[in-house]
């Protein structure tokens, strides 16, 4: 059997007449750009995410520019923000002349708040959390510390849409929040694609702008802009798939409960928090990252046995890349750096592929 990380043509093939009718009737009214379909989009999207505003963005890089040049943050302010994260998350801050100062992680792999609290300083001007993973970080905490130190929260959602703190959506707990429709996301489109979400009107009316070359509703430019615009065949697919979305999620969970109810009988893996298993989280398992002993050896024979695996970022966490000189010791997130591995989680996977990389693990550690 094969079990490939990501099976990109199936994502289409398991959903290819839900989006083949949404694509005709786009082309055939020659609908392309800012058209009702991302508007629709963008409004439902409000509404599932249970926030005031929703605009629909090229990608989840811009999402996170757009929405610190609108923060109205200046060159030589400070962002916190996780090393643990893609890249996109410091450079759309370093572009803007902000610093991003790295945080280390703690035992779920998100941000480590212990470690954030030390690093505040009197340049520090916002928090960047990355809702990593399909999972919220406690968002009570760290809404208590930005109150305190009086920092604004700019949320890096993008592997984060569904999941849950307290039955609040992340994205939705500071100023603004960023989601990136990369394909292999939970809710993706076929190509790049990201939103911003709100509650605060005048934000809102400011990223419109910013996203379509300085233009307001009327057409009016009102100040430079860029052009960042989701255009509207992506927008007509994610407006299709959004109407799945939670049977998409109900399906992550299950693959998670299979996981765990297999490998939890072993000490050398340590695996995220069972679906349900804690009351305030609602996680949606947009990757299902464990921490494991001989990690190296591990995916070397799980591809022996063709099934795919993945180290985030290409192995290495923010600080760690060399050419971005972010030198700080994170002695957290370099442990887990060591061990840290993705397994196969898609709705792609059938049962079958799924108790083959379990049957695959056991024998490895058996």
């Amino acid at each position: 059997m094969k079990v490939p990380f990501f099976d990109y043509p199936q994502l289409y093939k398991k959903d290819k007449l839900l989006i083949d009718e949404k694509l005709d009737l786009i082309m055939n009214r020659g609908a392309f750009i800012l058209q009702n379909d991302l508007v629709e989009f963008e409004k439902k999207l409000a509404k599932y995410t249970g926030a005031k505003h929703a605009l629909g963005v090229a990608n989840g890089t811009d999402a996170i520019w757009l929405s610190v040049m609108a923060c109205g943050l200046k060159p030589g302010d400070e962002v916190l923000m996780p090393s643990h994260t893609y890249v996109a998350t410091p450079a759309a801050v370093n572009f803007l002349g902000i610093t991003p100062i790295l945080v280390d992680c703690s035992d779920d792999h998100l941000m480590c708040l212990d470690d954030l609290n030390k690093k505040i300083s009197s340049h520090t001007k916002a928090v960047m959390p990355v809702q990593l993973n399909g999972r919220t970080l406690n968002m009570d905490q760290l809404n208590d510390i930005a109150t305190k130190n009086d920092l604004i929260i700019i949320e890096d959602a993008a592997q984060g849409l569904g999941s849950k703190f307290k039955g609040k959506m992340a994205g939705t707990f500071g100023i603004a929040g960023t989601y990136s429709f990369y394909p292999a996301k939970t809710l993706g489109c076929f190509g790049d694609g990201g939103a911003i979400v709100t509650n605060d009107t005048g934000l809102y009316k400011t990223l419109y702008e910013l996203r379509d070359h300085g233009r307001d509703e009327a057409g009016n430019y009102k100040r430079w802009g860029l052009n960042s615009r989701l255009d509207n065949m992506q927008a007509g697919i994610l407006l299709a798939k959004l109407e799945i979305l939670d049977n998409e999620i109900k399906r992550r969970r299950e693959i998670a409960n299979l996981y765990h109810d297999a490998l939890s009988i072993f000490k050398e893996i340590k695996l995220p928090p069972k679906p349900d298993e804690e009351s305030a989280h609602f996680d949606t398992f947009q990757n299902y990252e464990i921490d494991c002993n001989d990690r190296d050896n591990l995916k070397s024979h799980l591809a022996s046995k063709d099934v795919g695996t993945i180290i985030q970022w290409g192995g290495k966490a923010i600080h760690q890349i060399k050419a971005l000189n972010l030198h700080t010791i994170l002695p957290k997130t370099d442990k887990l750096f060591e061990g840290c591995l993705l397994l196969p989680m898609n709705t792609t996977l059938t049962n079958q592929q799924v108790e083959y990389v379990i049957d695959s693990i056991i024998e490895f550690y058996a």
